[in-house]
């Protein structure tokens, strides 16, 4: 049977650092009130007047030469985004026509908030599995900083700005996308929303001065949901696929709050050095985040590491993989 197997992987950043220091001068924090609660010290920021699509370009190009990947072979691009640069045409088309792949390659967005990279992986492998498609690019370009109100103290010290992606392609080994599993629940809404500018709140004088064009999260109820719905949803990758805690090498959350992969991670029982965690310096990436912190730690990986990926993001949706590493 075929299956998909991760290929290449590559990020970008941008150079602009925002540290906690910078923050507490723009809005009334400090670094022992954002380490405490989130566990964030800095994030990037994209300074550009750019969309998500140019952090998107220069990932997708990376991957491509590290890979020495014919650009004429790309079948398919997948572009998990709540950031996109533009409403029409979708930002996987953006990036598609910047990275010179458009002559052959299909492209389109997926809407899965945080989750989205998760789910644009598990589309990725279906579309392979169906022998569809022979190489697909799923990247997630993140402009958080263009949906963050920076006089909001709750949420600007989350936020950061990334684009990652992966290059995925057939095998009949028994590695990569193993398994898939995602939920969703549409109550979750009123807890973490961009509430204006979409068909049901058009944008107007009202929303601007309303402030209803940031990102809105009510932090309780948001906190308590991930770290149930992570949990869960890691534990019944594992028990379907009959993995233990011994079974995994490592363990990859979504990086939205050190407090919640804490709290996912000690009650699943995984040490330590087993969870993958890089949002001390990244903050919150949202669909960007787990391609981010496994590219960014790609020299601890070989081949055959077998990993649970899970992340939760606004929807609410959730879900969680189980990878093997082959690389």
């Amino acid at each position: 049977m075929l299956n998909a197997k991760i290929t290449g992987i590559a990020s970008f950043i941008p150079d602009d650092v925002l540290d906690n220091e910078m923050l507490s001068q723009m809005v009334d924090t400090n670094d022992e009130w954002i380490t405490t609660r989130v566990g964030v010290k800095e994030r990037r920021i994209l300074k550009k007047d750019v969309g998500s699509s140019y952090m998107g370009i220069q990932a997708v190009n990376k991957l491509l030469e590290e890979t020495g990947t014919n650009r004429d072979d790309i079948d398919l691009l997948i572009c998990p985004t709540s950031n996109p640069d533009y409403r029409f045409p979708s930002t996987a088309s953006v990036i598609a026509h910047g990275v010179g792949i458009e002559k052959k390659c299909y492209a389109y967005d997926i809407q899965a908030a945080c989750a989205g990279f998760l789910v644009g992986l598990y589309e990725a492998t279906a579309y392979i599995r169906a022998g569809i498609y022979k190489k697909v690019i799923v990247v997630s370009a993140e402009k958080m900083s263009s949906m963050v109100d920076y006089n909001d103290r709750a949420t600007c010290p989350l936020f950061g700005d990334a684009a990652a992606c992966m290059l995925l392609e057939p095998t009949e080994e028994p590695i990569g996308v193993m398994d898939g599993i995602f939920h969703v629940d549409g109550s979750g809404l009123e807890h973490l929303v961009y509430k204006a500018g979409g068909s049901a709140l058009p944008t107007s004088h009202d929303t601007v001065d309303a402030n209803y064009h940031c990102v809105y999260q009510e932090g309780r109820a948001v906190y308590r949901h991930a770290v149930i719905d992570m949990l869960t949803s890691s534990r019944d990758i594992m028990e379907r696929n009959n993995l233990t805690e011994s079974d995994i090498q490592w363990f990859v959350p979504h990086q939205a709050n050190l407090r919640i992969i804490e709290a996912v991670g000690e009650r699943l029982k995984f040490p330590e050095e087993k969870i993958m965690v890089n949002i001390q310096h990244r903050g919150n990436t949202s669909a960007a985040s787990i391609p981010l912190c496994l590219d960014e730690n790609k020299h601890l990986l070989k081949k055959g590491d077998k990993m649970v990926l899970t992340a939760f993001g606004a929807g609410f949706t959730w879900g969680a993989l189980y990878l093997i590493w082959s690389l």
